[in-house]
């Protein structure tokens, strides 16, 4: 099929070394860093019913010429990176009519 979604993923190791795969739904650079915006990815459809539709940012740090991903510890930062992720998919995903 021409229009198949092929998702950008990522996995990402968790606390207890499992292994978590996430879709890229947005990388935010601006003055106060990189940001990646993840959403769970589900290979199941039907899984992702049921999921409670949260996304994660994630503030990216370079180590040893690798990014590394850790969670943003700073509130105030965090709802600052949300609002500009929430504004570009508003923009994106739908019209100013809707």
């Amino acid at each position: 099929m021409a229009n198949e979604y092929t998702p950008d993923l990522i996995t990402l190791i968790g606390d207890n070394g499992e292994e978590i795969e996430f879709e890229i739904l947005d990388i935010i650079e601006n003055d106060e860093g990189k940001f990646y915006v993840l959403y769970p990815f589900f290979e199941n459809p039907e899984d992702a019913v049921n999921d409670p539709g949260e996304y994660y940012i994630f503030e990216v740090s370079e180590i040893d010429g690798e990014e590394e991903l850790a969670e943003i510890e700073d509130d105030e930062k965090l709802d600052r990176i949300a609002a500009v992720f929430e504004k570009r998919y508003n923009e994106e995903f739908y019209d100013e009519d809707d």
